[in-house]
């Protein structure tokens, strides 16, 4: 696995280690509680490995523009600085739909390393250097920057519900 997903895995394996039941449901009024973060990062690592998985079985090389000014700047914010706007919405198809915390737990590992394969086998075929599919906000990310990306948003969400469980935050290189 490469070595953002690997702190990614890591990071939610020592999060979740010792959740209690009640703990999954444990958020401020209106916020997100810890079961549906998790099904929203497992939503998510799912969604990127099914559209690079499906650009790689059409064997048509990925269909990407140039990013505008927006979603420049925002790649340079999240990706190159690190940094996650908070009250952002999340897209319907990464929004959490009711999973409880184990299956919500299970969908994120299972998706993390689908994810990789299929980013890893992007790069294989297109490279390192070029776009492998558009970010909807962040417009074209290459190989690299999908990595950075999913362990920044992550990280982010991770401390959220550090936070919310009252627990140490983890720690980001």
């Amino acid at each position: 696995m490469d070595a953002w997903l690997e702190r990614l895995q890591k990071e939610i394996k020592e999060a979740t280690a010792d959740l209690l039941d009640a703990d999954w449901l444990r958020a401020p009024k209106g916020a997100w509680n810890s079961a549906q973060i998790l099904e929203h990062l497992g939503r998510s690592y799912g969604t990127t490995a099914k559209m690079l998985e499906l650009s790689m079985d059409s064997g048509v090389p990925p269909r990407v523009r140039p990013a505008n000014l927006s979603e420049f700047l925002k790649k340079v914010l999240v990706v190159n600085l690190g940094v996650i706007p908070s009250g952002a919405k999340s897209p319907e198809v990464v929004t959490p739909k009711g999973d409880s915390g184990p299956v919500a737990l299970e969908r994120v590992f299972v998706n993390l390393e689908r994810m990789d394969s299929a980013i890893t086998s992007a790069e294989e075929r297109w490279g390192n250097k070029i776009p492998i599919a558009m970010h909807p906000v962040l417009g074209p990310l290459n190989a690299g920057q999908w990595r950075k990306f999913h362990y920044i948003h992550g990280h982010h969400h991770l401390v959220q519900m550090q936070k919310r469980l009252g627990n140490k935050q983890p720690a980001r290189a």
